[in-house]
């Protein structure tokens, strides 16, 4: 075993799963996690990898972005993912955990492993030394003060994220709310859903639009993630915006009519018994009070109990291509490594490969070898082509992202449309095989 000690700071998703690996690979880890000791508003439990949005990790299918990229953590061993599969419930082809499974899983796993020291506190300053800074969205405010100082500022960078609510099974009327997948996608039970009308639908666009929000301090400008907006933003974007987002009724019939509502609410299981469930793509800013009046104005929840409201909280994120060298290390302290969303991905899969990626290459670094990253057309690597900068031209405006097949290089010659996404999954598996092949 190596006599170097790896800091690594932050024991979410990206934290865990650095540790995690850099232990796999030799190397003594000192994870620190400010809980129990401090918490964020955002978070409820004392584990490692608290899942403080939604407990989905989107589509598992390959020919989705994020699908690859689950298959190719798999591949690479990823405790994340094998925790999700392990954790998993029912969601059609997406992959969405029981939370508190999920991260005790984690967390059984890490404490477990010889080569891990868990550190309970917050770090106010840098640890010197070779670290990986993971403290992802939620970092306290002096460390973010410390990071801001060793990034030569960077104020600006920051933006809100909303979480969903969580409603209790139980207070569910399920006389009006059907079970069943869109298009019959996964088991037919994955799913629940809550029908509206034309009319009921508009009134509650209205009350979304007219309800009292959680208003950011003065000094700050409201900035949001586009691929996690609050419903009432959508709403105010447009009368039918939520009829084509969150609440299409695209692939589902209500038993009771046969027909396609004119708009539908879907609900999502928390857990694998179903005690639970989230209310998909409702992140919302809306005060408590207000969450409780009008979502019980939804079909099927007039009685609904609230398990946990939704709320927003401030993500900070660095200017990656700015600041990070193309093995994620700060360019001005070339032993200090960041990793997971705090350096401009955005999800949990993503921020779990960043942290891997980080991982992979201090390992590199404590051998004295060159950083070997996973080639530019795989996920793991099209996501790293993010983060660094390389994926984009100069003056590029860098702002936090899922993975997409944007990032992805462009195939070469003419590609029918049709096979475009067979074609780069193609790609990117035999890319990654000959990887894997030589790292081995």
């Amino acid at each position: 075993m190596s006599e170097t000690v790896v800091t690594v700071v932050g024991g979410g998703l990206a934290g865990s799963e650095a540790a995690f690996q850099l232990a796999k690979r030799g190397h003594r880890v000192r994870l620190v996690e400010m809980k129990p000791a401090k918490r964020t508003p955002a978070q409820v439990s004392d584990f490692l990898a608290e899942l403080v949005c939604s407990n989905s990790f989107r589509s598992d299918n390959p020919e989705n972005a994020v699908g690859l990229l689950h298959e190719e953590l798999r591949r690479v061993g990823s405790l994340i993912l094998a925790s999700a599969d392990e954790a998993r419930v029912p969601a059609g082809d997406a992959l969405a955990v029981d939370r508190v499974r999920f991260s005790t899983w984690i967390t059984e796993r890490i404490e477990a492993n010889p080569a891990i020291e868990r550190v309970h506190g917050e770090l106010e300053s840098l640890p010197e030394g070779h670290a990986i800074v993971a403290t992802g969205p939620l970092t306290s405010d002096a460390l973010a003060r410390a990071i801001a100082e060793a990034t030569q500022g960077g104020d600006g960078l920051y933006f809100y994220d909303a979480i969903a609510p969580i409603i209790s099974a139980e207070s569910i009327d399920h006389s009006i709310a059907f079970a069943q997948s869109r298009y019959g996608k996964g088991g037919g039970d994955d799913y629940l859903n809550l029908p509206l009308d034309e009319a009921q639908y508009h009134a509650f666009v209205a009350e979304l639009r007219n309800g009292q929000k959680v208003v950011p301090h003065a000094f700050e400008e409201p900035k949001y993630f586009d691929g996690c907006l609050p419903v009432e933003v959508l709403a105010e974007r447009g009368e039918e915006t939520l009829a084509h987002g969150p609440m299409k009724p695209m692939g589902l019939s209500d038993p009771r009519t046969g027909n396609r509502p004119y708009a539908v609410v879907q609900l999502r299981r928390e857990d694998a018994a179903g005690t639970s469930f989230n209310i998909v793509g409702f992140q919302t800013r809306l005060t408590w009070p207000e969450q409780r009046r009008i979502f019980r104005m939804l079909p099927g929840l007039a009685e609904a109990e609230f398990v946990r409201l939704g709320q927003i909280h401030r993500n900070t994120f660095l200017n990656g291509p700015a600041l990070l060298g193309g093995d994620l290390s700060l360019r001005s302290r070339p032993e200090l490594y960041f990793a997971g969303q705090i350096v401009g991905v955005e999800g949990y899969v993503e921020s779990t490969a960043v942290g891997f990626l980080a991982a992979l290459s201090m390992d590199a670094r404590l051998r004295g070898v060159p950083f070997q990253p996973p080639p530019g057309d795989t996920a793991l690597g099209a996501l790293l082509r993010h983060v660094t900068g390389e994926a984009h031209p100069p003056g590029y405006d860098y702002q936090p992202t899922n993975i997409t097949w944007g990032l992805f290089p462009p195939l070469q010659g003419r590609v029918r449309k049709a096979e475009k996404r067979t074609l780069l999954v193609e790609r990117a598996r035999a890319s990654l095989d000959a990887w894997l092949a030589k790292a081995s």
